[in-house]
């Protein structure tokens, strides 16, 4: 009766470390995924034709647990990891890891990924990874993508918490109450972000300048950076080529630091000094001010934005202190703040005031 009642206990111990060898494996995002999740006609057959290498580090624990059971736990840690299963973190030097259409360097690209950005990791061949970031699915060379534990760890220094707005025409205001002035409005599912909560208020930070919103009308949640799409602009009849070129020129530029006061769009630009070193590639003069730029050229409104013109924001008294690039498809490029550099925004990320027409084509 005593041997076996050892067995069993250690049985038990066993099961218990068997259990904790897999709990470190969710934390650590590295297991692998169905055979369903794999990726069958997005590149054509070669992808169909081969079985798919599971992601992260999964391979080193199979020995001690059955496929079924490596299943299920993926189903039950679906999500662990700010909403990613298997994560990936974009791990190049600057600017961005391109992402394709298919597993070539020659690959149309769909997207790209902002270094340090996040990504869900269906597949790796060949040294390819097919991923899912954002509204992006595509591939991406694995030499310059973190997997497995070094993703993880590298996602603990990245995460970032954001406002989330939940209804249309949020107005941020100049200080937390319902008496104070609006800086301006932002609409449903836009991102601000977050700086501390103020009772029933929170303190945020939109294009460098704080405000207050209703934590009655927002969500407070810890995110990663996501890719950016790469969807062709549709160039309406009369757009000229050089605003083509233009604002292809400005979206090399994504990613790239904010420095306050500075023009470089490599080392770091404010937002009139990014709009500034954009139009002087064309050999356009612009004034180093939001303010006096919303000056500068025909004023339109901006139901008539054609891409490289010019979106220009205010503060509460009605004072433009921001300004971006209208690239089409409703959105802008702009030089955002410190935290986030030059990004790509809904052009009704906030309340825009006046659209400047600079190029006269």
């Amino acid at each position: 009766m005593q041997k076996n009642r050892m067995k069993k206990k250690s049985g038990r111990r066993s099961q218990r470390g068997r259990l904790a060898g897999l709990s470190a494996v969710v934390c650590l995002g590295i297991l692998p995924l169905p055979a369903s999740s794999f990726p069958s006609s997005a590149a054509g057959s070669s992808l169909a034709a081969g079985i798919w290498e599971p992601v992260g580090a999964a391979s080193l624990v199979q020995s001690s647990l059955s496929r079924e059971e490596y299943l299920a736990l993926a189903r039950a840690a679906k999500g662990a990891l700010w909403g990613y299963t298997n994560l990936g973190i974009a791990d190049v030097e600057s600017g961005n890891l391109n992402i394709r259409a298919v597993p070539s360097t020659d690959g149309k690209l769909v997207g790209k990924l902002p270094k340090n950005a996040a990504c869900e990791l269906r597949a790796v061949r060949d040294g390819w990874a097919y991923i899912q970031s954002g509204e992006v699915e595509g591939y991406v060379n694995l030499d310059f993508l973190l997997t497995g534990p070094q993703a993880k760890l590298r996602a603990d220094e990245l995460v970032e918490t954001v406002v989330r707005v939940n209804g249309d025409g949020l107005r941020v205001r100049d200080s937390a109450g319902l008496d104070s002035g609006v800086l301006t409005q932002v609409p449903a599912g836009e991102e601000l972000e977050f700086v501390e909560r103020l009772g029933g208020w929170v303190k945020v930070s939109i294009d460098g300048e704080d405000g207050y919103v209703s934590a009655e009308h927002v969500t407070v949640e810890e995110k990663l950076e996501t890719a950016v799409t790469m969807t062709e602009l549709l160039y309406g009849q009369g757009v000229s080529d050089v605003r083509v070129d233009l604002v292809e020129y400005a979206k090399q530029f994504l990613g790239n630091p904010y420095r306050w006061g500075g023009t470089s769009l490599t080392k770091g630009a404010d937002c009139s000094g990014f709009v500034l070193s954009v139009f002087q590639h064309f050999g356009i003069r612009l004034s180093h001010s939001s303010k006096a730029q919303a000056g500068e050229g025909a004023r339109i409104g901006i139901a008539d934005l054609k891409p490289g013109d010019l979106v220009f924001y205010a503060n509460s008294s009605g004072s433009v202190n921001h300004v971006a690039i209208y690239i089409g498809g409703g959105q802008v490029i702009h030089a955002s703040s410190p935290r986030t550099g030059i990004k790509i925004s809904k052009y009704h990320y906030r309340t825009p005031v006046k659209a400047v027409r600079i190029l006269q084509d």
